[in-house]
This record gives C-alpha cells, sequence and structure tokens, in this order.
C-alpha cells in the first residue's frame, strides 16, 4: 500500500513539473498609472507628475540619517550629471523630520543636484513607498510606474531601468 502510494504521488509531481515546464511563461503585469502630485522642493518650486511627461522620474525617498540612503547619493548625482540632457530626472523625497532649510543645506553639503522634498502624507500614501528606505520608484515617459525596488540603488542599475524605460 505505501509503496502504490509512493509510487503515485511521484507520478502526480513528475506531471506537474513537465506541465510547469510546458507552460506558456507568464506576462508581464501591466504598469498601473502613476498617480498625480505635486510637491514643493526645496528651492520653493512646486512639482507635478505632469512636469515630468516625456521623461523617465526616479522617485527616491530617502533620509539624511538612512546609511544605505547615503551611500546611493553619489551614484544618483552620477547619473543625473551625466542623464538629464536625454531625459532622467530624479526627484528625492525626503522623509527626514526637519525643516526644509537645515534639509536644503544637507543637501547642498552633499552636492545632490537633483531636485529635493520633504515627504508629505499625501505623495507617500499615493506611492506607497513601504516600510523601509531607501525605496525607488521608477515613473517611465507615458506615466507608468514600472519599477519599485526597496534597497539601495547602483548606478549600473539607474542606468539600466532608466535606458529600459
Amino acid at each position: 500500500m505505501r509503496r502504490s502510494f509512493a509510487a503515485a504521488a511521484a507520478i502526480v509531481v513528475s506531471i506537474a513539473i513537465a506541465a510547469a515546464a510546458c507552460a506558456t511563461p507568464a506576462k508581464e503585469a501591466a504598469a498601473a498609472a502613476a498617480p498625480d502630485f505635486a510637491i514643493t522642493d526645496l528651492e520653493g518650486k512646486t512639482l507635478s507628475l505632469a512636469s515630468y511627461r516625456g521623461k523617465v522620474l526616479v522617485l527616491n525617498f530617502w533620509a539624511t540619517w538612512c546609511p544605505p540612503c547615503r551611500r546611493e547619493i553619489p551614484d544618483f548625482i552620477e547619473a543625473y550629471r551625466e542623464l538629464q540632457g536625454e531625459g532622467l530626472e530624479i526627484l528625492g523625497v525626503s522623509v527626514d523630520e526637519m525643516t526644509a532649510g537645515a534639509l536644503r543645506d544637507w543637501a547642498r553639503r552633499t552636492g545632490i543636484n537633483y531636485p529635493v522634498a520633504l515627504a508629505t502624507p499625501e505623495i507617500v500614501r499615493a506611492y506607497e513607498p513601504g516600510d523601509y528606505i531607501p525605496a525607488t520608484i521608477v515613473v517611465d515617459r507615458k506615466g507608468f510606474i514600472r519599477h519599485r525596488q526597496s534597497s539601495l540603488m547602483d548606478k549600473a542599475t539607474l542606468v539600466r531601468l532608466f535606458r529600459q524605460y
């Protein structure tokens, strides 16, 4: 009886493996439209999703006290310097609990060359970056969310995603 059960189980498992190997691959899930937003950057400029239409927007949720966030900033600075002319836009959305002036001073000392804004409850609700930072969301040129990552993003990955979308 045990041998019959074991043989039957082995056959079922074999059939399941064969069926999975022959199945057509799942198609990539359709991209979701990025929610509109309005946020004021540290220079006082109001930014919205519409202001980035036709460009690849990298929304990076981060904080000054976060070691991985601080490690990825030089790569973001370099990528922005090299690719802004080709349509790369980065918006650093800081979740720090500090004044805009203090954050602006920190960003200038660090050499950040892309817009930075303090996070608002509205943009956090709209984009749902998750519980961990850094969290990076890539919006393609047509306004669709194409990639989410809740970990450090290096320059090579940033450039690859920019070229892809």
